[in-house]
């Protein structure tokens, strides 16, 4: 059960997981902690198996096996010269006009899950993450490069950006969110 759950755990997160964030998430000790990722290594870091489990400065992460890597970078590199998708656009463009804006208020607004869009935006360099002491979790904004494409010296130049970024009943549906999830 506890294998199941760090497997869960790490391929839901798509990045590195604290052992210690494991361990207190699942309230489990260091021993079965410890037999759970042996377990999890003895399946997955195998000659046969694409994923792998990497552990590196006290975090785990599911990465792709090193024999696949030519094949997963030809695969990136088209996902990642491609034109944007419409989901990718809507992101993007809620991400200017809001940021800095945190995943659950980008999925309030969109009314969908948007981990994989986010990720997308992030390794194509149009978005930037940073952690927010205010609302403890990521918040995305646009990144320099983006600004820069679009021919400008300032987000602030985008049309209409002022009306859109300080809309009130977006405002207001925001901190609604914010209310009923105190996490956010």
């Amino acid at each position: 059960m506890v294998t199941m759950q760090i497997e869960a755990v790490l391929f839901a997160s798509g990045k590195p997981v604290a052992l210690s964030t494991l361990k207190k998430t699942l309230g489990i000790s260091d021993e079965v902690l410890r037999e759970a990722v042996a377990d999890i290594r003895t399946r997955y870091n195998t000659e046969s198996s694409g994923i792998q489990v990497m552990e590196h400065e006290g975090k785990l992460q599911f990465v792709t096996n090193p024999a696949a890597s030519e094949l997963i970078s030809s695969l990136l590199r088209e996902e990642l010269t491609g034109e944007l998708t419409r989901p990718q656009l809507e992101t993007l463009t809620i991400i200017a006009y809001r940021g800095p804006i945190t995943k659950p208020e980008i999925e309030q607004i969109r009314g969908i899950n948007c981990s994989l869009i986010i990720r997308n935006l992030l390794m194509r360099g149009l978005v930037e993450e940073a952690e927010s002491a205010e609302k403890l979790q990521p918040v995305y904004s646009v990144s320099g490069d983006f600004v820069r494409h679009l021919g400008l010296h300032a987000i602030g130049e985008l049309p209409e950006y002022a009306s859109f970024h300080e809309n009130e009943k977006m405002t207001q549906m925001l901190s609604e969110l914010e209310q009923q999830s105190p996490e956010l």
